[in-house]
């Protein structure tokens, strides 16, 4: 009887872990269709909100066309990466974006253009290096409503660590971080931030 019990604890943990890794097709928000690994072939970039229980975290998923077999391969899965909201119906100027850039990189952009004082856009670019994809660029505009002088905009270089505020060049540490791995908050102290 205990291992009974043992078995059906390990396969609803087994499952419950199976149903995270699940991209749901009514979850897809937006995608983008791009060469990301220049070898000539099609290959997927897909932003994919969170369960329903969270109503703001959305994942980025990428994927690579295989050479052997035409399929697309998951090769880089990172949930919970991007603020925004995707329910229909949901707050206009909330809505988060994933695009194909003419150089193979994937520009992933947010916003808060809706709600409070501060307003917002937001954009990663990310590249394919050494396999995997890394946040190559960081950029962010800023505006306070009831503030003009309070506004700004930065744009980071992840990769060089060169980094532009309101027309002030500055300099930042240079990183190669993938995606899995990336925080706001490093791109954020890039731009001389204190988030």
């Amino acid at each position: 009887m205990k291992s009974l019990a043992c078995a059906l604890i390990l396969l609803s943990v087994t499952s419950a872990a199976h149903a995270e890794n699940t991209i749901a097709p009514d979850r897809i928000i937006d995608a983008a269709v791009g060469d990301w690994n220049k070898d000539g072939k099609p290959d997927l970039a897909l932003l994919v909100l969170a369960p329903p229980d969270d109503e703001t975290a959305i994942g980025i998923y990428i994927y690579l066309r295989d050479k052997e077999h035409q399929l697309l391969k998951l090769l880089a899965a990172a949930p919970d990466k991007v603020w925004g909201r995707g329910e229909p119906g949901g707050i206009f100027g909330q809505e988060p974006s994933i695009a194909a850039m003419p150089n193979g990189s994937i520009a992933v952009m947010s916003q808060n253009d809706a709600i409070g004082r501060d307003r917002w856009h937001q954009t990663l670019t990310l590249a394919f290096r050494n396999n995997a994809f890394v946040v190559a660029g960081f950029t962010y505009d800023y505006r306070d409503n009831l503030d003009p002088d309070g506004s700004y905009s930065c744009d980071y270089n992840v990769l060089t660590g060169k980094a532009t505020k309101g027309g002030k060049d500055l300099k930042a540490e240079a990183k190669t971080i993938k995606i899995e791995d990336w925080n706001d908050d490093i791109g954020h102290k890039g731009c001389g931030e204190n988030p």
